[in-house]
Parts: C-alpha cells; sequence; structure tokens
C-alpha cells in the first residue's frame, strides 16, 4: 500500500501540503500513511539536484538525505578506486547508500554498514530499488566491528553529527573515533575517507592526498586518498553543473600541487581572481596563480591579481575598476557619485561587517557594482570591480 501512496503522491501538485493531504485520505489512505508518502515525495523531488532521476524511485530521511554524497561525485571517487584495481570494498558508515550505490555500479563488490538501524534500512532498500543489490551487501553494524580481511578497499565516512543532529568540529569527536578513522589505511591500504571540509591538513594521514570538492562554487567535502591511491599531495576538484534543463553530465576540473608552495606578491592588477574555496582549502592558491601568470597583492589574502584576462575554471573572475577610500565617509561619496543603490561585497581579511557596513552606506543609486573589502601590501583596501563573464570552455579533467 505504500507505493500506492507515494504514486498518489507523486502525481499530485506542488503547493499546498494541507490540500495534499487531505486528498490522499480521500483516497482511501490512512493519515499517517498519507503523510508518509507526501514527506517521502517531498524529499525525493529535493533529491533530484543530488542523486538526478534515481530519485524518483529511492527513499530518503531528511538527515540522510542532507548528508549524502552527491552522485556526480561519488561516481567519480567510486571510478577512481575501480581504476586503482579495487575490486572489494567496505564502505563504513554508509548513509542512505550514495556512494555504496556508486561503487556497485562501477563494478565493485560492497560491504556497506551502518551504526543505525534505520539508515542502514534505507540503504538497503535504494540498492534494491536501483538493481544493485546482487553486489552489495547492507548490515546495521558498527564500524568497528567490520573484518576487512576480505576486502581491497575501504571507504569510510565517520558520523559529523551528534545524534540531536548538532555538526561536530573536533575530529577527536567522530563516530567511529578519529584514531580508529587515520588507522585504517595501516590495514587496507587502498583506503579513502571523507572528511568535512574545514579538516586541519595536518589531521591527514601521512602521505594521503588531500582533496578538497566543490560543487558549483559550494565547498562540499574533503577526502584522504591514502597508500597507493595518492596521486598529489594535494587536490581541487571542481564540479560544475550543465546549465538547466540540459541532461549533460557535470564538467570536471581538477588543480593538484603541493599545498605548500607561497605564491609571488606583487601588486594590484587589471584583474582579479577569487579563486574557487577548493583551491583555496586545499592550499594550492601559488599553483592556481601560476595557471593565470598572476601575483597576490598581499601575501595573506588569496585573491589573485593580472595584468591581462585568461580564463579559468578555477576562480571568478572580475576588472578592476578603482582603488576606492576606506573611510567611510569617503566611501559613501565615491559609490553616490557613481549614482550606486545596489551592492555586492566581497571580503577577504577585513574585519568590517558586510552588512553593516551596507546599511552605514545608505546608498540609493540606479546602478549595480561590486566591491571588495580586502588588503594591499598590508593596508586595508576597497576595490572596485566589474564581474567578467564565466569562460564557455572549461579546462580538460586531470
Amino acid at each position: 500500500m505504500l507505493e500506492q501512496a507515494l504514486q498518489a503522491a507523486a502525481a499530485l501538485p506542488e503547493g499546498d501540503p494541507l490540500a495534499a493531504a487531505s486528498a490522499l485520505r480521500a483516497a482511501g489512505f490512512p493519515p499517517d500513511l498519507a503523510a508518509a508518502a507526501l514527506t517521502q515525495v517531498a524529499l525525493r523531488r529535493k533529491a533530484v539536484t543530488k542523486f538526478g532521476a534515481d530519485a524518483a524511485v529511492m527513499h530518503f530521511t531528511r538527515a540522510g538525505l542532507e548528508q549524502a554524497t552527491r552522485g556526480p561525485v561519488a561516481a567519480r571517487r567510486a571510478a577512481r578506486l575501480a581504476a586503482a584495481g579495487a575490486t572489494r570494498v567496505a564502505d563504513l558508515g554508509c548513509g542512505i547508500g550514495a556512494d555504496t550505490i556508486a561503487f556497485a555500479r562501477a563494478g565493485l563488490r560492497v560491504h556497506a554498514v551502518d551504526a543505525s538501524p534505520e539508515t542502514a534500512a534505507t540503504a538497503s532498500a535504494n540498492v534494491l530499488a536501483l538493481g544493485l543489490a546482487a553486489d552489495v551487501l547492507v548490515e546495521a553494524r558498527d564500524a568497528m566491528s567490520v573484518p576487512l580481511d576480505e576486502v581491497d578497499a575501504v571507504f569510510c565516512d565517520p558520523a559529523r553529527r551528534t545524534t540531536g543532529g548538532r555538526r561536530v568540529f573536533d575530529p577527536r569527536s567522530y563516530s567511529p573515533p578519529w584514531d580508529f578513522v587515520v588507522g585504517l589505511a595501516a590495514r587496507v591500504p587502498m583506503t579513502v575517507l571523507k572528511l568535512a571540509p574545514g579538516i586541519d591538513h595536518a589531521l591527514l594521514p601521512p602521505g594521503a592526498e588531500g582533496e578538497w570538492v566543490s560543487v558549483d562554487g559550494d565547498v562540499v567535502e574533503a577526502a584522504a586518498w591514502c597508500g597507493p591511491l595518492a596521486a598529489a599531495p594535494r587536490r581541487a576538484t571542481l564540479f560544475q553543473s550543465a546549465p538547466t534543463g540540459s541532461a549533460a553530465a557535470p564538467s570536471v576540473v581538477s588543480l593538484t600541487g603541493n599545498g605548500i608552495t607561497a605564491a609571488p606578491v606583487g601588486h594590484i592588477g587589471n584583474f582579479m581572481y577569487d579563486p574557487d574555496g577548493a583551491v583555496v582549502r586545499s592550499h594550492l592558491v601559488a599553483e592556481f596563480a601560476e595557471t593565470v601568470d598572476g601575483m597576490l597583492a598581499d601575501p595573506t589574502i588569496a585573491y589573485v591579481h593580472t595584468p591581462t584576462y585568461v580564463p579559468t575554471p578555477f576562480g571568478r573572475c572580475y576588472e578592476v575598476l578603482d582603488q576606492l577610500p576606506i573611510a567611510l565617509k569617503r566611501l559613501r561619496t565615491a559609490l553616490r557619485a557613481l549614482d550606486v543603490g545596489s551592492l555586492t561585497i566581497l571580503k577577504r581579511g577585513s574585519a568590517l561587517d558586510v552588512e553593516e557596513l551596507r546599511r552605514s552606506l545608505r546608498l540609493s543609486g540606479s546602478r549595480a557594482a561590486i566591491i571588495a573589502l580586502t588588503r594591499v601590501a598590508g593596508a586595508p583596501a576597497v576595490l572596485l570591480l566589474s564581474r567578467v563573464p564565466d569562460p564557455g570552455n572549461a579546462a580538460p579533467s586531470q
């Protein structure tokens, strides 16, 4: 009866949830079943951005969907593991099964576990719904109890939330414990750890490749690739979704480097690049600057300046129109002289509160403008900018 309720709920137009619940009850579905079906349909619609067409048959919990790996990110990770020669993988902390599904589709056999019986049941239902059950074993089990002698690869996504849903930022509070997580590579050399984007580089396992991943400009995760999987000390991987309505797969580009090189420091150029968050998090600003023949105007600020425009998928580019006064009254006068009413404010290295500054400027003009609050040669600075359109063609994936 659940499937009939789901089909009936999916056929209803999006809009008033009370009217939808009434329609399902009028169709003969009990109130609790109608509520469950409407919740599941709402989650499926929301999940399309992560799972595409698969979302229509998958099962979700709110927390599980929020924490699940995006489909293209999981698929790329699985392909990389398969290319490295992995055949059987233990998925420790499988959640609702996003990575488990990707591993199975890449031809790997998967032993997936999650400490939550409800979450493990959801993962099992998703594996079954997508026709992958023959290659996947899902268990409700503590990750620390899983024997690893029959697998040649491990993927671990430790829980980074409390049972109440609060985010955990200290890796020592992860579940399973951090010592167990970082020790996995000593037991199974082909180990991949999914980590929070804010992970301290110093906490990565020795010799591991640290990868930071962004999707459409948002940094969504970090990963540690251990043992023979480490191809470079640091990597920034950027996914860019295809235009709305397009069936094309997301474009993917990667930038690699050692993560310790310092970028050259010079002066403000005609163009300023704001590197993607994955580039900044992976400490690859110097490597990015080299790709556009750029430099920093301040050694502590990750804005990259160039004399000429160079198309790149690794950061947003702005033309530098002017350097404005930092003092509030003079800045207000300068912006009013430009008839500015709508102001976009970028910020790196400034203690100013963006919203407080916006209110204090009291702009009422008819034009839009962009400014960057930053530092130049150690001193506060305000740059007037104009956005350069993103390049039409991204660089090839590496």
